[in-house]
């Protein structure tokens, strides 16, 4: 799994590639702290070339997103697959997060 994460006009996008399985969670967790940084502002995850997310995935997902509520910031989730549009309506993420 690889996380990129660039900035534009106020925007933080992080682009997710390849697998978010348990294995690769710890490090992802690092990646992303700068988004816990930025989350007073608008954070995009972009999932259009993410393969597979597991319930570790997810979690980072959940605490990007709390640290964005407690500093009144927002997420946009982009580009998800059928397979993971799954996975998030399964678990109610669909109805926790902006979707595009």
């Amino acid at each position: 799994m690889e996380v990129y994460i660039t900035e534009s006009k106020g925007t933080t996008t992080a682009r997710f590639v390849g697998r978010l399985d348990t294995p690769a969670a710890s490090e992802v967790t690092q990646a992303v702290q700068p988004l816990l940084d930025k989350a007073d502002g608008t954070i995009v995850l972009d999932c259009s070339e993410m393969t597979y997310i597991s319930s570790s995935g997810l979690r980072i997902f959940l605490t990007i997103r709390k640290a964005a509520a407690a500093q009144g910031g927002k997420i946009i989730i982009q580009g998800l697959s059928n397979e993971i549009r799954q996975v998030f309506m399964m678990t109610g993420f669909l109805q926790l997060f902006e979707i595009r």
